[in-house]
């Protein structure tokens, strides 16, 4: 059995064929079982993939720029006149010799040249979105898929008759974190009691709104509350400048475990020398990028996550149920975050703040604000797992096993 996937090749498109990978592989036991990937070039994503036993076949692929200017007409009319109809010549010549049983595709720019050509080929096509609002490719491609499964509720675009609302498929291995194991990995200083045990957090925000006044969290160190900050691939440095601006205030109050991205890892390390003093080194954990391993880590310790609004992060968010502050990437295609952050908070579950309003003072004042109310905190815990469906890999492994094998 061949399984052809297609995608953008970001981490937003990898991430969940990795997790539907997993989840066929739990299912499916005859070894005749063969995985492929047909995409742009990515060398993350190649090697996130062939770490799964998946091979990767790479192609040209255009890309569709809605801003105008000269250099932007010039790039589309090269992308759209001669990436995109090369992409699809390579695409059918693969397809027509790997002869896959089918193609499940994730979305993005570089899905369009692979499906195209297995629409021709006559392979049945599956299509998911991540996003309320369907990116370009798969506006596009929707005409040519027998299913498409939609992450949220009222998923723009597509015709009903096709839709099956399954969520977003997340690496349900990222649920296994352990708050003792976090300790040790980050070498968190927060979360122990003199006694050496882990103390309830939310006794000392009900102390404070017992005192009718914010506390200063500093006042007692040893039950700072940890807050992961998840800085994507997309507009890290903004979130990083920010952070950086009211760091010695922050951890004053929190624990903090923050992803920068690789390429703010050397500029933020340097700063830090200047910015915080030795007493306050120890509560901060610096990562230019958090491996599987380490981020379901990251995310058992978080009394509190900061990200953005991609659908990936959401779920996972979602389903380890922890409260978080989403800050949508304003120039995302379509809006699709900040349509993501809202119908998100909609639920209870988060709190969204756009880029303009994401000032430091601001974002500090949010956040000791939201720890000196416990059950609101509880609350949005309770609604973030309301809202997650982890099994949506599963669902969608069986559906296509079943489809397969009928």
């Amino acid at each position: 059995m061949k399984i052809l996937f297609t995608g953008g090749g970001t981490g937003g498109h990898v991430v969940p064929i990795i997790a539907i990978v997993r989840e066929i592989r739990k299912i499916y036991l005859e070894k005749d079982l063969q995985f492929f990937f047909l995409g742009p070039k990515d060398e993350v994503s190649s090697t996130l993939l062939s770490q799964e036993g998946i091979k990767v076949k790479t192609i040209l692929a255009g890309k569709i720029r809605r801003y105008i200017s000269g250099k932007a007409f010039f790039q589309n009319f090269i992308d759209i006149c001669i990436k995109i109809p090369i992409g699809i010549l390579q695409s059918f010549f693969y397809i027509f010799f790997l002869s896959p049983d089918l193609i499940f595709s994730k979305g993005g720019f570089g899905s369009i040249p692979g499906v195209f050509a297995g629409k021709l080929l006559f392979v049945p096509i599956f299509l998911h979105e991540s996003d309320t609002t369907p990116g370009f490719a798969n506006k596009l491609l929707r005409g040519f898929a027998l299913e498409i499964f939609a992450s949220f509720p009222k998923t723009e675009c597509f015709s009903l008759k096709k839709l099956i609302l399954v969520g977003n498929p997340i690496r349900r291995e990222l649920l296994k974190g352990s708050k003792e194991e976090a300790k040790s990995l980050f070498k968190l200083n927060s979360r122990a009691t003199a006694k050496g045990e882990e103390e309830d957090l939310s006794s000392l925000p009900t102390r404070a709104a017992a005192k009718g006044k914010e506390e200063d969290l500093s006042s007692s160190p040893l039950v700072k509350p940890v807050i992961l900050i998840l800085g994507g691939s997309q507009g890290a440095q903004r979130i990083n400048d920010e952070i950086l601006e009211i760091l010695p205030r922050l951890l004053e109050n929190f624990e903090v475990i923050h992803q920068c991205g690789k390429n703010n890892y050397a500029t933020i390390k340097a700063e830090l020398k200047l910015i915080i003093n030795k007493d306050l080194e120890p509560f901060y954990h610096l990562y230019p990028f958090l491996k599987e391993s380490e981020l379901r880590q990251a995310y058992a310790a978080a009394d509190l996550i900061v990200s953005r609004a991609g659908s990936g992060s959401i779920f996972e968010i979602a389903a380890v149920g922890k409260p978080s502050i989403l800050i949508p990437l304003s120039e995302s295609a379509q809006n699709h975050q900040v349509k993501n952050a809202y119908t998100y908070q909609e639920s209870g579950a988060c709190l969204v703040m756009e880029e303009n309003n994401f000032t430091s003072h601001f974002f500090l004042e949010k956040l000791k604000s939201l720890f000196t109310d416990p059950e609101a905190l509880k609350k949005m815990s309770e609604e973030a797992k309301g809202f997650s469906r982890p099994e949506a890999g599963w669902i969608i492994a069986n559906y296509l096993v079943a489809y397969l094998t009928r």
